[in-house]
């Protein structure tokens, strides 16, 4: 893998504020180059200019709302290049409501910017990194709500599309991870709580207007999300839990996993026959 001590550019997803404006201030002080994607022309603009103060080799922005295709596609074409060492996808909206109210047309969004996008740009630069044979790694940002599946809302928000689209996001990062064992690429998946960040402000549908701030709720220091999730990365860690303080958690999970499937009256064959 690409050691982030060695650096290349990085592309940051949803660098705008909170956990993504983070990502980039860290990669810029470790010398990466950047490829900023947010939908905030000033927001970027201004995090730009102190990425730069602070080290990074060199910053581009690129202003797209990635729940539009004609945007995504550009930010796509960007990932393919062949000196994209590194992929943070961050950006996501929430979409919170009851299931049967929240307005169609922003639900769509959730799947479009937390599914769509996070897998194609996966897809544009992996092929690359595999064919460099140098390296390279894609975090994707997912949730704790992921595992929250069955608890009822009050206190948690009412989330069945967001959290959907991050359980999404664990499977498909444990599952590409297993994929690509054996290669120099790294695939991570962060699963933070409650981080302190202006994500609650909005449901996504608009960005979240004015300077930067920090939403009632408190929560963990976006900071202490990104320390976590780059030391995990580091150590070949494919889930990381910010703030997990049993560290067997993870692997109980795959164990109950393998336990449902070795249960549930057939294992799971190397591949399926079609009839063959």
């Amino acid at each position: 893998m690409t050691s982030l001590d060695a650096p290349g550019t990085a592309i940051v997803t949803g660098a705008s504020s909170g956990i993504g404006w983070e990502y980039a201030a860290r990669l810029a002080g470790r010398g990466w180059g950047l490829v900023l994607v947010a939908r905030r022309a000033e927001r970027l603009d201004i995090l730009a200019k102190e990425a730069l103060k602070e080290g990074a080799a060199g910053v581009e922005t690129l202003v797209a709302d990635l729940g539009s295709p004609e945007d995504l596609s550009r930010v796509v074409e960007r990932a393919s290049g062949d000196d994209v060492d590194l992929v943070i996808n961050n950006a996501g909206i929430n979409g919170y409501g009851t299931f049967a109210e929240v307005n169609p047309d922003l639900l769509t969004r959730v799947v479009s910017v937390n599914v769509v996008a996070l897998t194609a740009l996966t897809r544009a630069a992996v092929p690359g990194m595999l064919a460099r044979g140098g390296g390279g790694a894609v975090v994707n940002v997912a949730s704790l709500l992921a595992f929250a599946g069955d608890l009822r809302p009050d206190p948690l928000p009412r989330r069945a599309v967001y959290a959907g689209t991050k359980g999404y996001a664990v499977t498909f990062t444990r599952t590409l991870a297993a994929e690509l064992a054996g290669t120099p690429v790294r695939v991570q998946v962060v699963c933070p709580g409650l981080t302190a960040t202006e994500f609650h402000l909005g449901a996504g549908d608009t960005p979240v207007s004015g300077e930067r701030r920090v939403h009632d709720e408190g929560g963990m220091p976006a900071a202490d999300v990104v320390t976590a999730s780059l030391a995990g990365l580091e150590a070949g860690e494919v889930v990381c839990v910010p703030g997990l303080t049993d560290a067997e958690a993870v692997a109980r999970l795959a164990e109950a996993e393998l336990n449902l499937r070795s249960g549930s009256g057939g294992r799971m064959a190397p591949r399926y026959s079609h009839g063959e």
